[in-house]
């Protein structure tokens, strides 16, 4: 992509190394902090609620929150939240490797910028799908990587990553005009990376199952007796 290494060449040097740790380190201290505090009966509110994004908190002067709503954890079980904020780094990490850190920081933050858009669009948003963007990106670059479903079943993460985006795709036909908004805008780094690989495959993958359809018409037709 020229525009990116044009980006590269003049801004490289401002990257931001190891980005996805510092997230991820983020995420972990948050989610701590909110598991000491909900282990006091004394406390009523949690680091969360000063943290996510809140257009109407926003405009109230708590701007903080245009940033902050990066570093929430996911809201599940303890178990789950160490299992995804190990697999977020590695994703990042992986990204970063291939990438470099300066493109990595483009796709990531192009993603924000989207994020932060439709927040203010729709009033609310998360970091949700964008860190699905990250996913999407690693089962684009890393196929045949396997994670362990349910903790022992081998799959490949290409599997995962069109599970996923038929999920997207079908919460973006069905799902309410907010969470349509917050697909598109969170996913756009992901269309600019990857669309035209994703355009490419999808014309191989119909001109591979044409021809495979004129080859069995032919050997049909060479095998008819009524052709001898």
């Amino acid at each position: 992509m020229q525009w990116l290494n044009q980006l590269e060449r003049k801004f490289g040097n401002y990257a931001i190394p190891n980005l996805m740790t510092i997230l991820v380190f983020g995420m972990a201290l948050v989610f701590l902090l909110d598991t000491f505090t909900a282990a006091n009966p004394n406390y009523e509110y949690y680091l969360t609620d000063l943290l996510y994004f809140d257009r109407a908190a926003i405009m109230q002067g708590q701007v903080w929150r245009i940033v902050t709503f990066l570093f929430l954890p996911p809201d599940s079980s303890p178990l789950f939240v160490v299992f995804a904020l190990y697999f977020y780094w590695l994703i990042g990490k992986s990204l970063e490797h291939q990438w470099g850190s300066f493109r990595f920081n483009v796709y990531y933050f192009i993603g924000v910028i989207g994020t932060i858009i439709g927040g203010i669009i729709t009033g609310m948003t998360t970091n949700t799908y964008l860190n699905l963007s990250l996913f999407l990106a690693f089962a684009m670059l890393f196929p045949n990587f396997e994670v362990l479903l349910f903790f022992f079943i081998p799959v490949k993460i290409k599997f995962l990553g069109m599970l996923d985006g038929a999920l997207l795709l079908f919460s973006l036909i069905l799902g309410t005009v907010p969470e349509k908004i917050a697909i598109l805008v969170s996913v756009l780094n992901f269309i600019l990376f990857f669309g035209k690989d994703l355009i490419n495959k999808i014309k191989m993958a119909l001109r591979r199952k044409k021809q495979q359809k004129q080859n069995h018409w032919w050997k049909d037709d060479q095998n008819n007796p009524w052709k001898k």
